[in-house]
């Protein structure tokens, strides 16, 4: 069994295709080249020249290096790691089926494998930094060999998923871990040692503190309960300085391990309207299962999704207003970096 990292589009734009039909693609835009007829890479690299002659060579090798392997490489009981873009989380997929090419599908799904999803929305912060190193590969495709990744990841799912470990919570100076993935995301990197670190510090109960701190810095005057049965809201929010103002919000907030699922949001947009709120916001570390987020088109106007990535988001937007106290315990630093460009 080997482990491969497989993306859905630059942006994730191809995430809910990939899951919804049990099929990972190839998404170079017009390669309708069926690949399984190609003896050797070359073969490629002038499919490629051809159809994109304004490309670099260098370009040109690098995805001949990720799309090759996809019809030769992988095998049927492979495993694939899809990272999310939607979310911080992470789907793994055992390959079902031997590569197959459909030169009448829409641009540009002509070759893809099928696949069954053994783990959903895994949240990230449950896999080790090192293996994150790899994930964070700015590559499309490519095969993750170091650090006993398959023995792992299949102890992991053994787990039930769970963290593999206590790891550290902040692991500076991690190698790379793939000698394919030298060039690494590292906003995505650093962003998953902050998770970590907001994972140990507001654990349980402490991260509806950290949400309320945040709302507070949005200018919103807040009730928070307390621990134990709430009545339906964490957090009660009304705009202006006594909160008497619109829109006022109630708040659910989970720090569970598991994402959450429809049953579970329906239970805030009853409590929305219990306490006379305007709209809800339900924050969830872990994030929401697959279907919450397309079910709930009809309440767009009554409640918002927080996942781990918008929590974040909006403690970075308004990390410089939140109290001492908090960022005595959260202590982050702005930094700029030079943009590296994603070229697949």
């Amino acid at each position: 069994m080997a482990i491969w990292l497989i993306r859905a589009g630059s942006h994730g734009e191809f995430e809910q295709k990939f899951i919804q039909e049990n099929q990972v693609y190839v998404t170079w835009d017009k390669l309708d080249v069926n690949l399984s007829k190609l003896k050797q890479r070359g073969d490629l690299t002038v499919a490629m020249n051809n159809r994109y002659a304004d490309c670099k060579p260098k370009a040109i090798q690098n995805w001949v290096s990720q799309v090759w392997p996809f019809a030769h490489d992988i095998q049927p009981g492979d495993w694939l790691v899809l990272p999310l873009k939607s979310q911080p989380a992470i789907y793994i997929g055992e390959v079902t089926g031997d590569y197959q090419f459909d030169a009448k599908a829409a641009n540009p799904f002509y070759h893809w494998r099928s696949v069954k999803w053994i783990g959903e929305a895994i949240p990230r912060a449950h896999f080790g930094q090192d293996l994150l190193y790899s994930f964070g590969a700015f590559l499309t495709i490519c095969r993750i060999q170091r650090n006993n990744a398959e023995q792992r990841l299949a102890a992991m799912q053994a787990n039930g998923w769970k963290a593999e470990s206590l790891l550290a919570t902040i692991q500076p100076g991690s190698p790379i871990a793939d000698d394919a993935a030298t060039t690494a995301n590292l906003a995505e990197l650093a962003q998953d040692q902050i998770a970590r670190l907001v994972d140990a510090r507001f654990k349980g109960h402490d991260l509806t503190r950290l949400v309320e701190a945040i709302l507070k810095a949005q200018g919103y005057t807040t009730y928070r309960s307390p621990q134990g049965a709430d009545g339906g809201a964490d957090i009660l929010a009304g705009a202006g300085p006594l909160g008497f103002g619109s829109p006022r919000l109630c708040v659910e907030v989970k720090s569970e391990a598991n994402p959450i699922d429809r049953p579970t949001v329906d239970k805030l947009l009853g409590a929305v309207a219990k306490f006379g709120a305007d709209e809800g916001l339900f924050v969830s570390w872990s994030g929401f299962k697959n279907n919450v987020q397309k079910e709930l088109a009809a309440s767009f106007f009554r409640v918002r999704l927080w996942t781990q990535k918008e929590l974040l988001e909006q403690l970075f937007a308004h990390y410089d207003r939140l109290d001492d106290d908090l960022k005595a315990e959260l202590p982050l630093k702005r930094i700029w970096t030079v943009a590296v460009q994603d070229e697949d």
